[in-house]
């Protein structure tokens, strides 16, 4: 079920419905790779991406606690990206035949339509600000749009839990990882924001907005 993932501490919780551990940095799902479950994060941070023939990987996005992998997979047992631990996650696999029989509650096929929604309008703002906005507009984007989806109980002084690297940033909004370093710098330097030791702190979030809100 899962492939190329260094799986540890395996909880079965019954036929349709299993639990698995997956270490930072291991891929927890294959491209391409036909699979007869739904996954969902429980715990950590992943992020969905493909890998070009060039060799170069496009983020196409992070995945927090409580996102399916992508909404297609409901439908789809196959699907092109890949799924990365980038923290220790516990993830949840439900098998798709379930899955389906459940769409018939009017409250399960609600949440499955919401999660399309969202997957599809953060892919458009995505794809506008690939398109139309300098490096700064970019990652002050790609800050805000996490911002939004970290619970509240783990905001402290606007400091937000965000274990990013410099090379993740650079992978989901295109840009190098030396263009990534200096934006940050920057934002540091200017008093917007910080990122540092997997936190990021808001020091000017008005400004952060100016910078990376699409409207």
């Amino acid at each position: 079920m899962l492939r190329d993932a260094e799986v540890t501490g395996a909880e079965a919780t019954g036929d349709w419905h299993h639990h698995r551990i997956v270490p930072a940095g291991q891929q927890v799902l294959a491209p391409n790779h036909a699979s007869a479950d739904v996954f969902v994060l429980c715990s950590g941070w992943a992020f969905r991406s493909v890998r070009l023939s060039n060799g170069r990987r496009q983020i196409l996005n992070f995945l927090l606690p409580g996102d399916l992998f992508s909404a297609s997979a409901v439908f789809n047992d196959c699907c092109q990206f890949s799924v990365t631990a980038l923290t220790t996650v516990q993830i949840s696999g439900m098998r798709r035949t379930q899955v389906h029989s459940r769409l018939v509650e009017p409250a399960v096929a609600a949440a499955v339509g919401k999660c399309w929604a969202t997957e599809a309008q953060s892919s458009d703002s995505m794809m506008a600000v690939l398109g139309q906005c300098s490096a700064e507009e970019r990652i002050a984007h790609l800050f805000l749009q996490l911002l939004r989806r970290i619970p509240r109980t783990m905001v402290h002084a606007r400091r937000y839990p965000c274990p990013l690297r410099h090379q993740h940033i650079a992978d989901a909004v295109g840009l190098t990882t030396v263009h990534v370093s200096r934006v940050l710098g920057g934002f540091r330097e200017r008093g917007i924001a910080e990122l540092s030791r997997g936190v990021l702190e808001v020091r000017n979030m008005s400004e952060l907005k100016r910078l990376g809100a699409l409207s």
